[in-house]
Parts: C-alpha cells; structure tokens; sequence
C-alpha cells in the first residue's frame, strides 16, 4: 500500500511541475500584454512632453516583444508593435522591416498599415504612404482618418 501511495504522490508532483512549466502559450501573451501596457503609457508621456521616459518605456516593451515574437513567429500584432516601437526610437530601417513581415501575415492588418504609412511620411515617402492609405479606404475606422490627416498635413 505504501509504494501505491508513493507512486501516486510522484505521479501527481510530475503533473503540478508539467502543468506550472507548460504556460508557454501564457507567457508569449503575458509578454505581448506587458508591452502594450508600456506602449500605452508611453504614448501618455509622448503626449505630455516627456520624451524621454517614453523612449525609456519604448525599449522597455521592444525587449518584451522581441521574446515574445521569439516564442510566437505569425502574430501579426507583435510584429506591429515591434515596428512601432522601434519607429518611435527612431531605427525606421528595422521598424519597416517588421512591419513589412506582419503584412506577410497579414495584408489587411490595420495597425500595421496606419503604422507603416506614417513612417513612410516620417522618412518623406509619401507615395508609399498613400498605398497604406489605399488599402485603410473601406475600413471605415480611425487608422485611414489619421494616416490621411498625416498625409493631408505633410
């Protein structure tokens, strides 16, 4: 009776180290969710002139995802956040080229169009920029409004 109950005990151990080691898909989200917030209060700081604990934020999140893109290679969402924040540290070279990734994922992502075209009106592109626009026209959403007051303001 007693190696029944000792097998028994090992047996349910494993199963609470399997289950707690096992949050790999929590972990990717808990990192994407993480970042968000900081982006979040990012924009805040960005919004009250207080540039640089933004870009402090900024980086704070791009680490986050950057693990989290690690762990999760076809979320388009990540992929956004990547480029945004690397386009508000101001490396539009990587920034575009993340975003350009999520719209392999994802061609009609609206975060990542809006996104992509304000960069290109950031790196004086504006062609460019009006292909995002073009592809935000029937969204009927507040992406293609403000990418195109972007645009109208160059």
């Amino acid at each position: 009776m007693k190696k029944i109950i000792f097998i028994l005990s090992l047996f349910l151990l494993s199963n609470n180290c399997l289950a707690a080691g096992s949050s790999d898909g929590n972990y990717k989200t808990d990192l994407y969710k993480a970042a968000k917030k900081l982006i979040l209060k990012a924009k805040k700081l960005e919004k009250k002139d207080k540039v640089e604990k933004a870009l402090t934020l900024y980086s704070k999140a791009y680490d986050k995802l950057i693990k989290a893109y690690d762990k999760d290679k076809k979320n388009p969402d990540i992929l956004n956040y990547l480029g945004y924040t690397l386009r508000k540290t101001g490396d539009f070279e990587k920034a575009e080229a993340y975003y350009l990734k999520g719209l392999e994922l994802d061609a009609e992502h609206l975060g990542i169009n809006e996104y992509l075209g304000e960069l290109y009106v950031q790196t004086n592109r504006i062609d460019l920029a009006k292909k995002r626009l073009d592809v935000l026209k029937n969204c009927n959403c507040e992406e293609y409004e403000e990418l195109k007051e972007l645009i109208e303001n160059k």
